[in-house]
């Protein structure tokens, strides 16, 4: 019988690879998406769509209303910047977003009796974003087995996997499409059209298609404008 593990699933590039490896390496994947108020909910959409398609065994969505908290252009009336550069940490971070939605993967893993659990965030080709961090990702897992019943009573080791922390988006595109990934199915924009097509201009779609081009492969998704 597979052990279980809870991925953290956008219905992104990277959490659809995360997923996909989880499977490779023998998980049975349980997985969870989060309507936290964020403008492109399209990936939400995705999420549910594909997430049985890809062999999740559940797919929870979980309700936050972050933007009564506000503090980042994907919760809040900021614009998304387009066509920038930025060298600190972009207004597109959510304030504590990663440790949210570890909290609730960590509490539904406990539920399930499952010690793994797997989350897409990487180091180098990213946002800036802190809770990306391996330090942080350490200091989380540390703290999970402190503040959990599984954990202090010795049931097993909670263990956050990271498997594309130090991969590059084009090593992560070709590991993708190793282990069958159809891109098509993924959404990453921040902005997206009415009607989900990507932008091509924000930060995530910069970074998404900057990963095609240096894999040497066309992304499958539209776009507004894809930068050349």
């Amino acid at each position: 019988m597979s052990k279980k593990a809870i991925i953290l699933y956008s219905g992104g590039l990277d959490s659809t690879t995360c997923l996909a490896i989880a499977q490779s390496e023998g998980f049975a994947p349980y997985t969870m998406s989060f309507d936290y108020g964020q403008r492109h909910t399209v990936e939400l959409a995705k999420a549910a769509q594909y997430a049985p398609q890809l062999g999740a065994v559940e797919h929870q969505l979980v309700n936050i209303d972050l933007r009564r908290i506000g503090g980042s252009a994907l919760t809040s009336d900021l614009d998304v910047p387009k066509n920038i550069v930025d060298d600190g940490i972009p207004v597109t971070y959510v304030p504590a977003r990663n440790t949210i939605f570890l909290s609730f993967a960590l509490a539904w893993a406990e539920v399930l009796g499952a010690f793994d659990i797997f989350i897409g965030v990487n180091a180098l080709d990213y946002s800036g974003y802190p809770d990306c961090r391996p330090e942080y990702i350490a200091a989380y897992e540390t703290m999970a087995n402190l503040a959990t019943k599984a954990g202090v009573e010795g049931e097993g080791r909670y263990r956050i996997h990271t498997p594309l922390i130090d991969l590059t988006k084009a090593e992560i595109i070709r590991r993708g499409l190793d282990l069958g990934v159809d891109y098509a199915l993924t959404h990453s924009c921040y902005d997206p059209t009415p009607d989900g097509q990507a932008c091509g201009a924000c930060d995530s779609c910069r970074l998404r298609l900057k990963g095609f081009r240096e894999a040497g492969i066309e992304d499958p998704v539209p776009y507004v404008q894809k930068e050349q």
